[in-house]
């Protein structure tokens, strides 16, 4: 995906995603339970940085801040999120001069001036250039714990691969035309899923840079979906998913399952009966994956191999969740998942007798 279209903003990925709740501890046994580490502590505020991999996870829990009044609106959510820049001067006056809203964020005595702007639900976007070694933002605002390894391995997974939005039904295209005026993001993927009663669509963006991707999803019915549902209960758009990658889900999920992390039903065993029809050749270990429950995705037709495994959690903050992902060249996101989701519990209730095939 990288160097595929213009980057006018240097963009250069995902920096960090900071999180909120409106009582203490709620968010740390969560991310504990995901095989984060606790790494450093701000100088001079109750904010702590959580790290596995090149993911950074920071819990805002200073009183009196935009981090506290996001929480005490929406409850344990994630209340912002970082994008890497080349020159973070340059990206916020470009978005500035674009129309974006500037965040005035308050700083204390020898700490760094993070620029941001408004992003989604309000939440402050900050742009970031500072993340060599030694030389980050956490080099110079925070304290790292002593003995403890700045740079954990946890349960292996690396970045993270994508985070999604849901947003009201009519304003997909509001947030998509916000992402590409600002940063030049592209639509990536674009699906429309329907249930019997409800549906949702989903229109997935990716960054020039090839690694920050956002998917927008609102409600396609008029009835009450997930989406509805999710924002009704956040009290608002704003952050549903994090998807974190790994190069090995399997060995990943393991851990995750023996430290607890609640994880979705594992669909009816007909989804991974209609495995080999789907994505005939997959060359995945479909015992292995049905134990777990893992989805997989992708496409093998015309001597391709282009594969994407996932699981999710069940919602960990309020309605927010989290998903684990492997790619092995597929740069979806399992939308055909959903359709194989939908025949394969049709096929489980004809096999039951629930429905009767035409």
């Amino acid at each position: 995906m990288s160097d595929l279209f213009d980057n006018p903003m240097g963009l250069m990925g995902f920096e960090f995603v900071e999180f909120a709740s409106p009582k203490p501890g709620v968010l740390e046994p969560v991310f504990e339970a995901m095989g984060f580490t606790k790494v450093a502590n701000h100088r001079s505020k109750q904010v702590t940085l959580y790290r596995q991999g090149g993911i950074n996870f920071i819990i805002n829990n200073e009183p009196g801040s935009a981090a506290a009044y996001f929480a005490a609106e929406h409850g344990p959510s994630a209340c912002g999120m970082a994008f890497r820049v080349k020159n973070s001067q340059h990206a916020y006056r470009r978005a500035l001069e674009l129309g974006a809203q500037a965040v005035d964020m308050p700083v204390g005595p020898m700490e760094l001036r993070l620029p941001a702007i408004k992003g989604i639900g309000g939440a402050p976007l900050y742009l970031i250039d500072r993340f060599e070694e030694g030389k980050s933002i956490y080099d110079i605002d925070f304290e790292y714990i002593e003995g403890v390894d700045r740079n954990p391995v946890g349960f292996g997974m690396t970045e993270i691969d994508h985070l999604t939005h849901n947003v009201y039904r009519g304003r997909m295209a509001y947030w998509a035309g916000f992402y590409e005026k600002l940063f030049n993001f592209r639509e990536l993927r674009y699906f429309d899923i329907k249930g019997e009663y409800t549906g949702l669509t989903s229109k997935a963006m990716s960054a020039p840079d090839g690694k920050i991707r956002i998917p927008l999803n609102e409600e396609s019915s008029k009835g009450s979906g997930q989406i509805e549902e999710y924002l009704m209960q956040f009290n608002g758009e704003g952050i549903q998913h994090i998807a974190l990658f790994t190069p090995n889900l399997i060995d990943t999920l393991d851990r995750l399952k023996e430290a607890g992390v609640p994880l979705m039903d594992a669909p009816p065993a007909t989804y991974y009966d209609m495995l080999e029809g789907r994505l005939p050749g997959h060359g995945e270990p479909v015992e292995a994956l049905k134990t777990r429950g893992i989805l997989l995705d992708g496409d093998t037709s015309n001597g391709n191999r282009r594969l994407l495994l996932q699981i999710f959690s069940k919602t960990q903050l309020g309605p927010v969740f989290f998903e684990f992902i492997q790619r092995k060249g597929d740069e979806g996101f399992g939308e055909g998942n959903f359709k194989a989701l939908f025949e394969s519990i049709e096929r489980d209730q004809i096999q039951r007798g629930v429905l009767k095939a035409d």
